[in-house]
């Protein structure tokens, strides 16, 4: 079904537009959900024409193959205006021009803000929006947001108070791309659509559970940017907290956006808060060194463009989450993410509890090992599935066990064709569905936790650098586990070891 509306681009000559939006509204448009009555209006500092903004916006979509007539088309609906976020008299311009799109397309007064921006300047946005009179009186006007969403919980609360001045909670759509990938958004299906799973999903069944989201790739050109964010803000606070909440929430009732979130938020309510002590006997950084994997050799972080020599910044943490409630007490949820390690992956791993009595410990202690435990791994990226590890008997004389695993992965043409992470939540905003956003409560909550941890770590000097690149992070990531009598499910570096690809 056709959506109109007028989509303001704050950011639009940047990387995040060009790399995603652009794409993602293409494939929109191709699907007819936007057609004739919908504009885009692209701002940033560089003085771009209109031309030369289309001519930009048909590079982005060569990959998509459109024919010549649908890519002219398209571009047809974008308009550019140079734009000094601070300077009155180029809202004014910008109104003159929304509201000319508005009756050229016949949009309704529907209007949707973009800020691919950095968030310092969200409150002056905003705040211009409502000045200088861009908000229309009928239609919509949803504003969505990019992370990070504040530096920390009082930087955070000030920015939702701005923007709350002039813009409903239910009009704010605070973007995280892995809450559009769709094995994220499969979790919930998972759990309450499949009674074998939903009815095990507690501490009497479960023994613990891990996520991973594990990076390849350094800094590369994000230094900058790393440098006053690490691992910790970047990926904990937002995407790791939010998978948490979705494994952990109770069964909402209703499958709407307000049920969800109030579950959601129940779940980061509960997570226990860390007095100083704690934070340090539960949670490790890292910092990558050199290294070499598979004959490819790796800088250090502290080599990377724009970072300091003698960085502290942590490219690396792993740590243990507590849950206070009846659910979930005495469940560790085990958490890690980093720059260069082994591979690049995003899975969760539910590792169930062990059967109460063996019977064939006989044949796994001749074997010097403990039966194998059952594990639901779900597969975020760049692989798409689940597999359940299962114990069965070795084909042969007596009762031996091997390990079984039912595995299921969606095919590369699947994958290929399914909608990407921003070209869903674009259409959630357009529909004004915030189910896939993340709500004030949220991330209050989010900082809440992640401000202690980062408190603490600011009062010690870590040990830098302290992990090899291609490696699944330090020593104490291994250990933090290993003293609950727990190891990580997911070790591809082993495989390089075994190899001696990796040492």
């Amino acid at each position: 079904m056709e959506q109109a509306a007028l989509f303001t681009i704050f950011g639009g000559t940047g990387d995040l537009a060009q790399r995603k939006l652009y794409p993602s509204l293409f494939r929109l448009y191709r699907k007819g959900n936007l057609a004739k009555h919908f504009a885009v209006i692209g701002t940033a500092r560089r003085p771009w024409s209109d031309e030369h903004y289309r001519e930009v916006i048909c590079e982005t979509i060569k990959d998509l193959e459109p024919n010549e007539s649908e890519k002219k088309e398209f571009a047809s609906h974008f308009y550019y205006l140079s734009h000094d976020v601070n300077d009155s008299d180029h809202y004014d311009q910008l109104k003159a021009l929304s509201d000319q799109l508005d009756e050229k397309y016949e949009l309704q007064g529907n209007r949707l803000y973009y800020l691919a921006m950095a968030p310092q300047f969200f409150g002056t946005i905003v705040n211009h929006l409502k000045s200088q009179d861009i908000i229309t009186t009928t239609g919509y006007n949803r504003l969505v947001i990019e992370k990070p969403f504040g530096f920390d919980y009082d930087s955070a609360d000030k920015l939702n108070n701005q923007i709350r001045n002039v813009f409903p909670e239910q009009d704010i759509f605070r973007i995280d791309h892995y809450l559009g990938k769709e094995m994220i958004q499969n979790i919930s299906v998972i759990r309450f659509a499949n009674n074998i799973f939903e009815s095990l999903w507690n501490n009497r069944y479960i023994e613990n559970v891990q996520i991973t989201f594990s990076e390849a790739l350094g800094v590369e050109d994000r230094g900058g940017y790393y440098e006053n964010s690490g691992a910790l803000k970047d990926m904990v606070q937002n995407h790791i907290l939010q998978v948490v909440a979705l494994l952990a929430m109770e069964v909402p009732t209703s499958f709407s956006n307000q049920s969800i979130r109030e579950e959601k938020v129940k779940v980061l309510q509960a997570i226990r808060r860390y007095e100083s002590e704690e934070v340090l006997q539960n949670f490790v950084r890292g910092q990558y060194d050199t290294g070499t994997l598979d004959g490819k050799d790796f800088i250090a972080y502290r080599d990377e463009p724009k970072v300091a020599k003698d960085s502290l910044m942590e490219t690396f943490v792993a740590g243990k989450f507590l849950i206070d409630n009846f659910r979930w007490s005495g469940v560790p949820f085990y958490v890690r993410t980093g720059k260069r390690m082994t591979e690049k992956g995003t899975r969760i791993n539910i590792v169930f509890k062990q059967v109460p009595i063996n019977v064939f410990n006989f044949e796994q202690e001749a074997a010097g090992k403990d039966l194998p435990q059952n594990i639901l791994t779900i597969y975020i990226q760049p692989t798409e599935g689940f597999s359940l590890t299962l114990n069965g008997k070795k084909i042969g004389q007596g009762f031996k066990t091997e390990p079984v695993k039912l595995d299921f992965r969606q095919s590369a043409e699947v994958t290929e064709n399914s909608p990407e992470a921003y070209e869903k939540l674009l259409l959630d905003a357009l529909n004004g569905d915030s189910t896939n956003f993340s709500h004030w409560d949220e991330v209050a909550n989010s900082w809440e936790i992640i401000d202690r941890i980062r408190h603490t770590w600011d009062q010690t000097t870590p040990g830098f650098p302290n992990y090899a690149a291609g490696t699944m992070g330090p020593q104490g990531a291994f250990d933090l586990l290993a003293k609950n009598g727990h190891e990580w499910a997911w070790q591809p570096d082993q495989w390089y070891r075994e190899r001696g690809k990796l040492k």
